[in-house]
């Protein structure tokens, strides 16, 4: 989502770069470029106003270092700004009550139903025991969406196909959770246009009924200004505690995600993205805003990772590593990992340097396929032994996958240098050589 923006921003500390100090004419011009990029990517101009006046009064006001350069600098106190601008801190989810009760409120087609299932897939990580309401009457394919999601994940979903109140249906289900032992109650309304009087004045009773512990306001970031013009109308009908990003995954420009904190004053607690039920993450202004200045997530790669990967399964594969066993099953065990972890151009986003390099680079989240058709064609016994697949058997599992035999022979040279890096890489080379390995893998292409 923020590619533009970020290359936008690199473009700025250019006219930094080279210069042996700051001064009010470079500076000037680097704070001109600033709002330009902020203004594209449709952050509210008042906003983008602000936040470039406090860089433009921060860079004056510091001596440079001499083992900093200017850009450097200024790229520091950009960074600075963006994270206060989008919250400074994280916030956190407030789950209190017995049971504990969200309500997610939002326009039609934000991506409620999908979050409340992701929700209650983050919610049950945590050993808490989830019901997930139906309380949209309107619409009835959203009862028929959250009961696929919750089958998906395990979650039961409450539902009243003939009671067409909202506010009864919350409240009966908050009854049902007492009597079931369920902790967290989430309810998933209908989606509402913030002028129909109507609708918001529902949303208002239901909320007051059922005095929720948390309310989130759920928006499609891919709506740009309007998403936060919306928030605000929003917020002054139900007062709610938090907002959730969907679809960051989007081609938008991104503003909604800078601006909406500014203009609303209440916090991003969690951004979503694609369909996945493991692809939503809390919100980190200052990771955040690492990703936009290209220094990449890490971290948020990280976590990722550990909620996907079993730690038996890792001591195993380590171990197999180190003894040089490692095979194609465990390859393949290791992509459909992966595969959880969420869209792959954005996993890419998160290694430093990554973002900016890849950015004209296509990258389906169906990359993986010609690989696994072409694992799925080797007999058990060459999946365990790679080192026996000769040139009879490549062009067997070339016809049997349907790729040419240049994929196939591509496969094993790559597999065999992977196999030689895992053994000599440490663990911070090794993500990212790691990753490399496996863009080229995919065949990505410019």
């Amino acid at each position: 989502m923020f590619d533009n923006l970020s290359t936008k921003l690199d473009r700025a500390f250019k006219t930094l770069k080279g210069q042996g100090s700051i001064t009010e004419i470079n500076v000037a011009s680097t704070v001109k470029e600033i709002r330009r990029a902020l203004v594209d990517a449709d952050v509210n101009y008042k906003v983008a106003k602000e936040v470039t006046d406090k860089i433009k009064d921060e860079a004056m006001g510091r001596e440079v270092l001499t083992a900093v350069s200017p850009g450097q600098l200024m790229v520091k106190i950009v960074y600075d700004e963006l994270t206060e601008l989008m919250g400074g801190e994280k916030k956190d989810i407030q789950i209190k009550g017995d049971p504990a009760v969200v309500l997610l409120s939002g326009l039609q087609g934000s991506g409620k139903t999908t979050f409340a299932g992701k929700l209650a897939a983050f919610i049950k990580k945590q050993n808490r025991n989830v019901l997930l309401v139906a309380a949209d009457v309107y619409r009835p394919a959203a009862i028929d969406q959250l009961k696929v999601l919750g089958e998906q994940i395990g979650v039961e979903v409450y539902s009243e196909v003939e009671n067409k109140n909202p506010v009864q249906i919350a409240q009966n289900a908050i009854q049902f959770a007492k009597q079931n032992n369920k902790k967290v109650v989430i309810i998933d309304t209908a989606g509402r246009l913030a002028v129909d009087e109507q609708m918001m004045a529902e949303i208002e009773q239901v909320k007051r009924a059922i005095n929720p512990s948390e309310t989130l306001f759920v928006v499609d970031s891919m709506t740009g200004q309007d998403a936060v013009n919306t928030a605000k109308a929003f917020n002054e009908r139900i007062n709610f505690d938090g907002v959730v990003l969907t679809k960051l995954d989007g081609d938008s420009r991104g503003g909604a995600a800078l601006s909406i904190r500014a203009v609303v004053e209440k916090p991003i607690k969690f951004i979503s993205t694609g369909e996945k039920m493991e692809a939503l993450d809390l919100f980190y202004p200052d990771r955040m805003a690492q990703r936009i200045l290209g220094m990449g997530d890490v971290i948020s790669l990280v976590e990722r990772a550990q909620q996907q990967f079993d730690e038996d399964e890792a001591k195993r594969i380590n171990a197999k590593i180190r003894k040089n066993q490692f095979n194609f099953d465990d390859f393949l065990s290791q992509l459909d990992q992966i595969k959880k972890m969420g869209n792959l151009k954005d996993l890419v986003g998160m290694i430093p340097g990554m973002g900016k390099a890849m950015k004209d680079v296509e990258i389906d989240d169906d990359a993986f396929k010609p690989i696994e058709a072409i694992i799925k064609s080797m007999t058990p016994q060459e999946r365990a032994n790679p080192d026996i697949i000769n040139g009879s058997r490549r062009k067997r599992l070339a016809a049997g996958s349907g790729q040419g035999i240049q994929q196939v022979n591509n496969l094993m040279k790559q597999f065999d240098e992977m196999r030689k890096m895992m053994r000599t890489m440490n663990k911070m080379s090794q993500t990212k050589g790691g990753m490399a390995q496996m863009a080229k893998m995919m065949g990505m292409r410019r």
